[in-house]
């Protein structure tokens, strides 16, 4: 059986508050399973103002409506409100995902302050900043994660060195098409990559004539057509507030079309190990992206 795998980015206080109840419930619904990647430290969103000058990126907020989806109050964290400490915050709706039986892992320490400043940063950075999120998650949930996700697929090699120094067995901190391992000069890490390798619905939205109205049958007719897993990203921002008509559509259309929804757990243990693919550490832009991400090598962007 296909398998769609669902992973869901949490980024802020609000996604965090409002999102991630409303999506768990969809997927309780849908009988769906997912892997929600939390944010475990400050909300300083509001810090992503920095980035209007950067090619793309006016285009994207222009397309996406972000006023709409994250709130005043969320761009504001970090200039003139001061960033509220998420997972102390939104303790309860954190156990409550853990108890609901949907697997969590990290997300990242400080959103914004991780992707805009992790591909040139030194490993002492990075590791402070991983070690954060690895300790806040502990003593939020009382067990080790099993997984991570970063935050805006930005990485550094340090920081996928780190994922094997925990013991992490498999990640998903990029983009791509298959699931690999990745190699760092000479060495192959040990971990498996499971990327994501269907776009995002704010991706779409906005592109070649893709609407509100047209964007879902867009993806269930290429989903339609596949004959291979896919991991579709979704965040708890959008798709668990303003754009969750969308994805509960998607939920319907991927079950009538046979496929399994399963979490990053679910598709590390089906895995054929024997066969995975190996590839260099590597960056691309994405259409519908602002600025380079971490991506498998030879990364087709056609569905766009």
């Amino acid at each position: 059986m296909r398998r769609i795998v669902l992973k869901v980015d949490v980024d802020t206080l609000r996604g965090t508050q409002q999102g991630v109840p409303h999506l768990a419930r969809m997927l309780d619904q849908a009988q769906a399973r997912a892997t929600f990647l939390f944010s475990m430290g400050p909300d300083h969103t509001g810090w992503a103002l920095r980035r209007l000058f950067r090619p793309g990126f006016l285009k994207k907020v222009a397309r996406t409506s972000v006023l709409k989806h994250y709130g005043l109050s969320t761009l504001l964290y970090g200039t003139l409100l001061p960033g509220p400490d998420i997972s102390k915050r939104c303790t309860r709706e954190l156990h409550a995902i853990a108890q609901a039986g949907f697997e969590c892992g990290i997300h990242c320490w400080d959103h914004v302050y991780w992707q805009d400043n992790v591909r040139t940063r030194d490993a002492h950075w990075t590791t402070q900043q991983m070690q954060r999120a690895y300790q806040r998650f502990g003593d939020t949930f009382g067990q080790a994660p099993t997984t991570h996700g970063a935050a805006g697929w930005q990485m550094n090699p340090h920081a996928l060195r780190q994922i094997d120094d925990w013991g992490l067995r498999y990640a998903s901190d990029g983009r791509g098409h298959t699931p690999h391992r990745i190699r760092i000069d000479t060495h192959t890490l040990a971990h498996i990559q499971l990327p994501t390798t269907l776009p995002t619905l704010d991706e779409l939205i906005g592109t070649h004539h893709l609407t509100l109205d047209n964007v879902v049958n867009h993806l269930l007719t290429h989903t339609q057509a596949q004959r291979q897993d896919e991991v579709f990203t979704l965040h708890a921002e959008l798709e668990g507030q303003q754009l969750a008509p969308l994805f509960q559509a998607l939920l319907k259309g991927w079950r009538a079309q046979g496929y399994q929804l399963v979490s990053l757990a679910d598709y590390y243990q089906s895995l054929d190990q024997s066969t995975l693919a190996i590839s260099p550490f590597h960056w691309a832009e994405i259409t519908g992206r602002s600025g380079e991400l971490m991506t498998q090598k030879n990364l087709s962007t056609k569905l766009h």
